[in-house]
């Protein structure tokens, strides 16, 4: 069984193909243009491949409501071009086969899930902190979504006390993505965060602001692991430093052996390296097709 899986991103699109195993045959990636021209190069891609079901993580906002209009839509995105852009419908069109579909986040945290550092977790949270911040919940059996799905990079924070940086977010002054994304360390500080490795109040700050947002995931979903990793992730020591605020800001309130004593195991980066969400969006692709074959089955016994 070949499927295919694109991670669709603001800035790339990873595509691949791969078995319902997780293994990936083969990998590439285009930047994101416009619609017209990206939706080109990735159909050219999968024209070499015979394809049984396509699974797609999307950048969002997108509309996953399946009996919505714009089911499969992104919806708004600052991004030129891409708004109102039929993302499901246009692969739909182009080859007929099943396509699952979610969101970048929502695709990572099933990947972890299903093979990765996640698995035989439930709850599950993977939060990427890069040029945005998104947040993927895996809740019940099942990717969380809801009246819209899960934003919680765009959770409010409380500012730190001598952080007097305005936030890089355009809707709220102080959520997590204005204050600690990759585009609001450099905002603030002047510089890359790579060029910051060195500066010890750099990434005191970013770890009581990603900390601060963990330590209300803890509480708002009681995940069982929680996931952390993107660009700005990268930065060496910087995980450390998050696992100690966390624990600080929780303060003993939850006494359970994961944060008090193993918070290294619990608070952890993606075991997947760096395809949790392609192998993710292979699995949406897996997950339609055996929706397709079950209707097939039941109408085929009626």
């Amino acid at each position: 069984m070949l499927i295919g899986g694109i991670e669709a991103g603001g800035t790339k699109m990873i595509c691949a193909v791969g078995n319902e195993d997780g293994s990936l045959k083969d990998k590439v990636s285009f930047p994101t243009r416009r619609p017209r021209e990206t939706f080109a190069d990735v159909m050219d891609y999968f024209g070499k491949w015979e394809i049984e079901a396509l699974g797609i993580g999307c950048f969002g906002p997108v509309d996953l409501n399946r009996a919505s209009k714009t089911y499969g839509y992104i919806t708004t995105t600052p991004k030129p071009g891409w708004e109102n852009c039929d993302v499901v419908g246009t692969f739909r069109r182009a080859w007929n086969i099943p396509v699952g579909f979610d969101t970048d986040v929502n695709g990572a945290v099933l990947g972890e899930v299903t093979w990765g550092a996640a698995k035989g977790c439930d709850p599950a949270i993977y939060v990427t902190v890069g040029t945005g911040v998104g947040v993927g919940v895996y809740c019940n059996g099942r990717l969380l979504h809801g009246l819209l799905h899960p934003e919680a990079g765009h959770m409010l924070l409380a500012r730190h006390p001598q952080d007097t940086y305005g936030g890089k977010c355009s809707f709220h002054r102080n959520c997590l993505e204005g204050l600690a994304a990759g585009p609001a360390i450099e905002a603030r500080w002047g510089s890359r965060g790579q060029e910051l490795a060195g500066r010890d109040e750099v990434w005191e700050l970013e770890a009581y602001y990603v900390a601060q947002a963990v330590a209300n995931y803890i509480l708002a979903y009681s995940p069982e692991k929680i996931i952390l990793w993107g660009g700005v992730m990268h930065q060496e020591g910087l995980l450390e430093r998050i696992r100690a605020r966390t624990r600080a800001f929780l303060n003993g309130y939850l006494r359970h052996g994961s944060i008090l004593e193993h918070m290294e195991d619990y608070l952890v980066a993606p075991a997947l390296g760096e395809d949790p969400g392609i192998k993710g969006a292979i699995r949406l692709g897996a997950l339609a097709l055996e929706e397709t074959n079950r209707k097939a089955d039941r109408s085929g016994h009626e």
